[in-house]
């Protein structure tokens, strides 16, 4: 797209009477990068690392957000922004793990061709990266590079399996960098951290071992307050939950520690007097043990069972909402169409449209397909309906009826 001007250096003309070109300056499109705060970057050990594993999320404000901006020369790239992404591969992917998308899900219609999603259409062509979520390949894969999809804001990562030598791609984990190397422990804990481990499981050096960033495991082997991403929600399936860029969720309990504080109470009853649990507190107790609380980064928890898959960090490209597309033929190239405003339109192809100059025809705010919108007296719930408002009581409310009676 925007690429540097090529300096003529040395070039000779074919002309015999022009004098070779002597050596120009390379005139660039001038970039500035906003560095608020360059993060250090520390070269990768062998051993475990727990700020490169545990790392902290990505700040929301202005600070740590590298930007790149362009000089005005055309209109189209005076509030162009960027994130700053020059680890990302240059060239074209892995052929044979991508089909072409045609035809489906580019107009945003359905199988019987009407239009169910709006402002969709046209665009740039692509291929669709087969991603595997579910990462049940063993052993050590080493991190070939990481590349750009346009199927999705995060970055992917393609993998190569030191054993088997098979290529892959999978969600990339912000920070990683190729030359690491990443292992999958959802087919089980390998031979050797068993014998690390003496034969037994335990929980310090299993999180030690394992707990490292891009790695994926199932939910019970991941400790408490570990940041995650690409989480699963039924055992056996891939990662559906935070998959976007920079987006994560926490381990908040395990399901093993609140049904460990449940079962055991206080040891001055005797056993005579312990209350036996109802079939509800058991099953809630069962279901707990099978399953792993997790916050959100909205705010909310869910369960999830302990089975299913996740992995350790967070999205890459964080700074993907800082991005300005500066124009609106970078839309089109996305695969967006335009909006335009029910205002402007016919009356025929809105209720607020037609009319003489700006006006919605005296109608209340409502959708093109006639639903009240704007939240007013027909969007509300019944239940919500008037259930503030507490109104009193009129003082002659008895007597009126004694009159009538």
């Amino acid at each position: 797209m925007l690429q540097p001007r090529l300096a003529l250096r040395g070039i000779r003309l074919p002309f015999r009477c022009l004098p070779a070109v002597p050596s120009i300056p390379t005139r660039r499109f001038a970039t500035v990068i906003s560095e608020l705060e360059t993060p250090s970057e520390k070269p990768s050990t062998a051993g475990f690392d727990p700020t490169a594993s545990f790392a902290p999320p990505p700040a929301r404000g202005d600070t740590g957000v590298n930007i790149r901006k362009y000089t005005p020369r055309t209109p189209g790239v005076r509030h162009l922004r960027r994130p700053v992404n020059d680890h990302l591969f240059k060239g074209r992917p892995v052929h044979r793990l991508t089909f072409p998308k045609r035809g489906h899900a580019k107009g945003g219609r359905n199988n019987t061709g009407r239009v169910t999603v709006r402002h969709h259409g046209g665009g740039h062509k692509r291929r669709i990266r087969t991603v595997d979520f579910l990462r049940m390949d063993p052993g050590p894969h080493l991190v070939e590079r990481i590349e750009y999809d346009p199927g999705r804001s995060a970055h992917i990562a393609l993998l190569r399996s030191n054993e088997t030598k098979k290529l892959s791609y999978v969600l990339a984990a912000d920070g990683m960098r190729a030359g690491e190397t990443v292992q999958s422990y959802m087919p089980g804990i390998p031979d050797d951290l068993w014998k690390s481990m003496g034969g037994t499981v335990d929980p310090g050096v299993l999180a030690a071992r394992t707990a490292w960033r891009g790695n994926c495991l199932p939910l019970h082997m991941i400790p408490v307050g570990t940041l995650i991403f690409n989480v699963g929600l039924r055992p056996g399936k891939g990662g559906q939950l935070c998959r976007s860029a920079g987006t994560y969720a926490t381990v908040v309990a395990k399901g093993s520690d609140s049904r460990q504080q449940e079962i055991e109470p206080e040891t001055d009853q005797p056993e005579a007097e312990k209350k036996p649990l109802t079939l509800r507190e058991r099953q809630k107790q069962e279901r707990l043990a099978q399953h792993i609380t997790i916050r959100l980064a909205s705010g909310e928890s869910r369960l999830i069972h302990k089975d299913c898959c996740a992995t350790i960090g967070i999205a890459s490209n964080p700074n993907y909402h800082y991005t300005q597309l500066g124009k609106a033929g970078r839309s089109r190239w996305l695969n967006i169409r335009p909006t335009v405003r029910g205002l402007a339109m016919n009356a025929m192809d809105h209720p607020h449209g037609g009319g003489r100059g700006k006006s919605k025809g005296n109608v209340d705010p409502k959708s093109p397909w006639g639903i009240p919108t704007k939240s007013g007296y027909k969007t509300r719930p019944k239940w919500k309906i008037n259930k503030a408002v507490v109104h009193p009581r009129p003082r002659n409310q008895g007597q009126r009826r004694r009159k009538n009676n």
